[in-house]
């Protein structure tokens, strides 16, 4: 089966990792949108802390799902995974539009309830998407795999980006928080929809995606059987591909996690750091100085442009961290980065401030495509696919205890 295309396993290569770059920014694009525009929603509830309790909301809901998804990934219909990941994102966009005209973009808690309830929305279709697609494209070519998480960055540098175009056009507009907020979520629908055709119809069909899915399904996995349907590849009897699988004799989660448990501590360590700090802290913490009601988002701004950067330094051969070692020093040394928040907020101006939050994005971007491109070298397709989803659980479970830990800021200050 895989001979059949292996001469033109490299047409759509560059199809592919455009692909991959979009369906990676759909990934978050929704979520980032909701982060961006929070500015807004503490204008509607100035007395529940939304820029922390949305994302303590969304976190659970995203573990919790993603865990069970891990534990079953080898059984797992990837194909139908990443659609319902997508579609549901398509529906939670549209869900915040209807909920704010229904409601005339007025707070209380009851629109509080269903804001939050659509951010839990939200975490269900990450945990669907985010490893699904990291474990499909862990036995596809590490180009992909950094595409795909530049697309993840993209959507923070993006939102953010038109987070201050719509602030400077509706600024001086009545309701312009909420006209921005808006044509945020409009802009979110319509390009969640673009992921869904993208992944169920044009990605599946491309030879070099072809290729992968059909060299995985000959190493015994079993997830790829309706894409390669999808891409008109008929897959192996079940049969034949068990009798593969156990010619492979793939190693188990526990055996997978073990043997890569310095990855999974930095993934993990490099996310619990940039959640403490982003996007919590940097909206509520960091004062006003000169830039006013601006101050946060150019923030944000800043975090997410550099994040994105710091994605695509690894694709220069020269400056890819490979070292194990070396990556732990790196994600365990990013600490010293919590003081000197804590000190730069009390003590230094904006232009240090916005120094150091590019510096947190630079380290968070370059880091995790070093770490997630490195750690499924070596492994056949099921087991870099289970590589895949053990990493993105320790992501996720990071951004976790970042965004729990995130509150102890406020110790001191009051609700």
């Amino acid at each position: 089966m895989v001979n059949d295309i292996t001469p033109t396993r490299l047409e759509g290569k560059n199809t592919a990792i455009v692909f991959c770059w979009l369906l990676g920014n759909g990934c978050l694009f929704s979520w980032n949108s909701m982060l961006t525009i929070e500015d807004y929603y503490v204008y509607l509830f100035p007395n529940y802390h939304p820029s922390r309790v949305l994302t303590l909301i969304y976190q659970p809901f995203a573990i919790t799902t993603l865990a069970i998804l891990t534990y079953y990934e080898a059984r797992m219909n990837t194909r139908k995974r990443n659609l319902f990941g997508y579609t549901l994102f398509f529906i939670s966009c549209l869900a915040v539009l209807i909920l704010d005209l229904a409601t005339s973009g007025k707070g209380g808690l009851g629109t509080f309830i269903g804001i939050c309830v659509i951010s839990g929305a939200f975490g269900v279709a990450d945990a669907h998407v985010q490893g699904g697609m990291v474990g499909d494209l862990s036995y596809m070519h590490p180009t992909f795999m950094q595409s795909f998480f530049g697309g993840l960055a993209a959507s923070g540098f993006l939102t953010s980006a038109l987070r201050l175009i719509t602030k400077a056009a509706f600024e001086k507009s009545k309701d312009g928080l909420r006209k921005g907020a808006i044509l945020f979520f409009a802009i979110s629908a319509l390009f969640e929809f673009l992921c869904v055709f993208v992944y169920a119809f044009v990605f599946p069909k491309l030879p070099i995606v072809k290729y992968y899915r059909s060299k995985a399904a000959s190493e015994g996995s079993k997830t790829v059987t309706a894409d390669l349907a999808a891409g008109g590849i008929q897959a192996l009897p079940e049969k034949q591909v068990d009798e593969f699988g156990n010619l492979m004799e793939r190693k188990g989660n526990k055996q997978l996690l073990m043997e890569n448990i310095d990855y999974a501590v930095d993934i993990f360590l490099i996310y619990v750091l940039t959640l403490s700090i982003f996007p919590g802290f940097l909206s509520e913490d960091t004062g006003w100085h000169g830039l006013g009601t601006w101050y946060a988002l150019v923030l944000i701004a800043m975090y997410n442009a550099w994040d994105l950067i710091g994605r695509y330094i690894p694709l220069v051969k020269v400056l890819k961290l490979e070292s194990r070692k070396m990556l732990m020093m790196a994600s365990v040394g990013r600490f010293l980065m919590v003081p000197a928040f804590y000190f730069t907020a009390k003590y230094g101006d904006q232009g240090w401030m916005i120094m150091l939050t590019s510096v947190l994005g630079l380290t968070n971007g370059y880091l995790t495509v070093c770490v997630m491109t490195s750690a499924p070298q070596g492994y056949k397709g099921p087991e870099q696919n289970a590589l895949g989803n053990l990493l993105v659980l320790c992501l996720i479970a990071g951004i976790f205890s970042g965004v729990v830990l995130d509150w102890l800021w406020l110790i001191g200050k009051g609700w």
